[in-house]
């Protein structure tokens, strides 16, 4: 059975490997969630793989359609100009697929609700001496 739907999370990156944990975390919770939906890990600069390898990885699975989620704060050039240019590339080196942006972390249902009850609660306080 082919797969319908691939997911790409898409990031800045960093020369510091340690940076892509949360990356790594977000993958696995999300196949923890749907087993069927592959996920791959893409950055902009400075780490592999690229979006474009990482689309390739999923096209070559044959999926019908690539929803790029971009792990940004909020939509800056990386995103607005960066993405989009790499998403108009891959429809033109992958035309049977259908490609969609997700919107940013900051846009995405529930996120500022959750950021700010996890900042409220007293263990996410950081010791401040007085």
């Amino acid at each position: 059975m082919t797969p319908r739907r691939g997911i790409v999370l898409f990031a800045h990156g960093s020369r510091d490997p340690q940076w892509a944990r949360p990356m790594d975390g977000l993958a696995r919770a999300l196949r923890a969630r749907d087993p069927g939906t592959p996920v791959e890990i893409a950055f902009l600069e400075l780490m592999p793989p690229t979006l474009p390898e990482a689309i390739a990885v999923l096209a070559g699975q044959e999926v019908a359609e690539i929803a790029v989620l971009p792990v940004f704060w909020a939509a800056g050039a990386h995103v607005t100009r960066d993405l989009a240019r790499l998403l108009d590339e891959a429809r033109a080196a992958h035309p049977a697929v259908r490609f969609a942006s997700l919107p940013v972390l900051s846009e995405l249902p529930g996120v500022l609700d959750a950021v700010a009850e996890a900042a409220l609660r007293p263990a996410a306080a950081p010791d401040v001496p007085e």
